[in-house]
């Protein structure tokens, strides 16, 4: 299932978008759960709770912080969401470029074109995005690579902190098989996704959510290589 989320404070049409992506969804045999906001602010108060959007339909012209702004504060911590940006001007398309915005859609939005970028944007997902698969009591969760922060251990179990955490009792190594290259050993109980850090000292790695991790003896020098290695 795709979770999108609509954010306009033009409670009608962001109603009428939801309308269409529910369309779409059915047409596209695709299973979709849409999530309206009628301001930037209403959105980033439910995104600090939980990040768990894949596609996002932002209106640009909004009162009080604007799509632009929202879409920079997202990215600052999401390199995958599909960020799609709905306006009726044409003056800030260059503004996509530093959020990677994957389309601009001009009110009044027209149905096929909308369609088109639904495709799109949800191809780009399942093709780019690798998710780690946890077994967790009666059911089976895939997380995006690119939505963990970090993983952590407690006693025999390892927390997962993505979206939201995951408790599971398997091995830190097995599970860091399953990562990718964001991702860094810091000492013998944690793993972090290098997108993430925004700052390091002898110490401690700070992340963007404001989580710090303690780093062990030597792993400053490491943690540094690492990330300039990734850059």
């Amino acid at each position: 299932m795709y979770r999108f989320a609509i954010c306009d404070d033009n409670g009608e049409y962001a109603r009428y978008i939801e309308e269409l992506a529910g369309r779409w969804a059915r047409q596209a045999g695709e299973e979709v759960e849409a999530e309206r906001f009628p301001s930037a602010e209403a959105f980033l108060f439910r995104y600090g709770e939980r990040r768990d959007f894949d596609v996002l339909l932002l209106d640009i012209e909004m009162t009080g912080m604007d799509g632009v702004e929202l879409a920079k504060t997202v990215r600052r911590e999401d390199e995958d969401v599909q960020i799609v940006f709905i306006t009726g001007y044409t003056d800030y398309i260059a503004e996509g470029y530093e959020v990677s915005a994957l389309h601009y859609l001009t009110k009044p939005v027209n149905e096929d074109k909308l369609f088109q970028v639904l495709t799109k944007a949800v191809g780009r997902l399942g093709r780019n995005e690798l998710a780690l698969t946890l077994e967790l009591p009666g059911e089976t969760v895939r997380v995006p690579l690119g939505k963990i922060r970090y993983l952590d251990v407690l006693h025999n179990y390892v927390t997962v902190h993505g979206p939201q955490d995951y408790a599971v009792k398997r091995p830190l190594a097995e599970l860091e098989q399953e990562l990718d290259g964001r991702f860094f050993r810091v000492g013998r109980s944690c793993v972090v996704n290098l997108a993430f850090v925004s700052r390091a000292s002898r110490t401690e790695a700070e992340l963007t959510t404001g989580e710090r991790i303690p780093l062990p003896r030597g792993q400053y020098e490491k943690l540094n290589r690492a990330i300039v290695e990734r850059i």
